[in-house]
């Protein structure tokens, strides 16, 4: 057992949640540690998501759903810009084919006006079609939300995690919390965390690494409550909900302009049909209660459900354009709202549990509120020197010819293209591995820069990726693996030498 580290917070998961408090806890003069169990930041729940920027309207006025939603939906924009991350805000419609559905449209209109939101409006069939003209025949009305957008789930999370990084907060990836108690000395209260940490590159067993905190945020997604348990005399249950998503290729992109929903049901707002910010077509997802916390296979009637009910929101969909298919899970806690705050009977213990959708959207709000707990509780003052900008990796695709060309001739590496379908060049790989918390995997360079996200999946980019990763890293590419330990890609040479 490594000896004990002492921190003032330490945050537990580094998906868009824990990243987001981590960013605005930085802001604090705290001494500030995140720990997350996988190998890079946004690899749970984050990574498979719908990308969604929700208006606000389907969350029950008063609960944390809607005060959150709202509020994270304004800040959405900003924030974005501050971190150079892909945001738009599109609009989404709720489609109703029934005359009888007419009455559930006009009561999330009325709940979301409740909740704060504006830029809501009833439309008929003829708008409707104006505005989308893909959608399904049979459409009744709809409920026009103009607030709602898109982000990328990826860059809006490592873009809070790098700039809490630069502002002073360290991470410790492949971090398992596997014990957590309370406990007191002469300067007072204190939380001890046990941590199993796992090795990225060396064939070494996992050793154990003890922590201690003055407070503690909890931001463990579909974990979070086995961890509250720990500390809490107050039980709470989390049941992973399984959504399914088809990704399609970027010919499809185009084919709706907004995000498509139709009327919700008891599971939530159902399979939808979004454009992404890259130019994508992303439908899904499904809704299946699972007990399995690492459940997240795809399934043949998974994605026959998705095909089947988006067809009957929007027509003609290209699904021969389908690239990839992914699961992820959604942490729904059985009352069904955020559980936010100081959990009960634990002092200094914050939890950020039962964080489904809008979860992605509420982040940036969760953060600052969750933040303002613990630095209050740590009597903590704002830093004068806190940096709120960062600027995101290089897309060289998206300069002008002769910005391409100088940037070539000053760094020749912007001049090779290692990924085809998305045009990423070794210069954006690089820029991707060298960064603060740079890219360590294959699914660390794919989320940072978009190689391997095209149409053949990496089927080509993935060998000069391990490679390029290699190189910089200093290590065997026997080493290099798609997602930590345990998705290694190679074994040994070939006959040739060569691997």
């Amino acid at each position: 057992m490594i000896g004990m580290q002492r921190y003032d917070c330490i945050i537990i998961g580094g998906g868009v949640t824990g990243a987001c408090v981590a960013r605005e806890l930085s802001a604090y003069s705290v001494k500030t540690l995140v720990l997350e169990r996988e190998e890079d930041v946004c690899a749970g729940t984050s990574k498979a998501n719908s990308g969604l920027v929700h208006a606000g309207f389907d969350a029950m006025p008063g609960t944390l759903k809607a005060a959150m939603n709202v509020a994270g939906n304004r800040k959405m924009e900003q924030v974005c810009r501050d971190l150079d991350v892909a945001y738009r805000r599109t609009g989404a419609l709720v489609v109703a084919f029934q005359e009888e559905e007419y009455s559930v449209l006009e009561r999330l209109k009325e709940q979301g006006e409740r909740n704060g939101v504006s830029g809501l409006h009833m439309i008929g069939s003829d708008r409707a079609y104006e505005l989308e003209p893909n959608l399904a025949d049979g459409v009744t009305a709809a409920l026009y939300a103009e607030t709602a957008g898109i982000v990328c789930p990826f860059e809006l999370t490592i873009g809070m995690a790098e700039n809490a990084s630069v502002n002073g907060v360290e991470f410790e990836f492949l971090s398992e919390v596997k014990e957590i108690a309370a406990s007191k000395d002469a300067s007072g209260s204190y939380y001890k965390l046990t941590v199993q940490r796992d090795s990225m590159f060396e064939p070494k067993a996992p050793e154990t690494v003890t922590y201690e905190a003055r407070c503690v945020v909890n931001c463990a997604g579909v974990y979070a409550d086995i961890l509250h348990n720990m500390v809490s005399a107050v039980k709470r249950h989390i049941t992973p909900r399984r959504g399914e998503y088809c990704l399609l290729d970027q010919d499809a992109g185009a084919h709706v302009s907004r995000t498509i929903f139709k009327v919700p049901g008891p599971l939530g707002k159902g399979i939808l049909v979004t454009p992404t910010v890259h130019g994508n077509l992303l439908l899904g997802p499904t809704a299946e209660e699972t007990e399995d916390r690492e459940g997240i296979c795809t399934t043949a009637a998974g994605i026959d459900r998705i095909l089947t009910r988006t067809s009957e929101t929007v027509r003609e969909i290209p699904t021969r354009q389908v690239i990839t298919s992914f699961a992820g899970l959604r942490a729904h806690e059985e009352e069904g709202d955020f559980v936010l705050g100081e959990a009960p009977g634990a002092p200094g213990f914050f939890d950020a549990l039962g964080i489904e959708s809008p979860g992605l959207t509420c982040a940036p709000a969760i953060g600052e509120y969750l933040a303002e707990l613990a630095a209050a509780w740590l009597k903590a003052e704002k830093k004068k020197d806190f940096v709120p900008y960062r600027k995101g990796v290089l897309h060289f695709a998206q300069l002008p010819l002769k910005e391409r060309e100088k940037l070539i001739a000053a760094k020749p590496e912007y001049g090779n293209v290692i990924c085809r379908c998305e045009m990423i060049t070794e210069g954006e790989i690089l820029d991707a591995v060298y960064r603060p918390l740079g890219a360590r995997s294959l699914d660390g360079i794919k989320r940072r820069t978009r190689a391997g996200m095209g149409r053949c999946q990496s089927g080509f980019c993935s060998p000069r990726v391990v490679e390029i990763l290699a190189r910089s890293l200093g290590v065997s590419p026997f080493v290099i693996s798609k997602a930590g330990p345990g998705s290694r890609l190679l074994t040994s040479y070939n006959k040739e030498g060569e691997t």
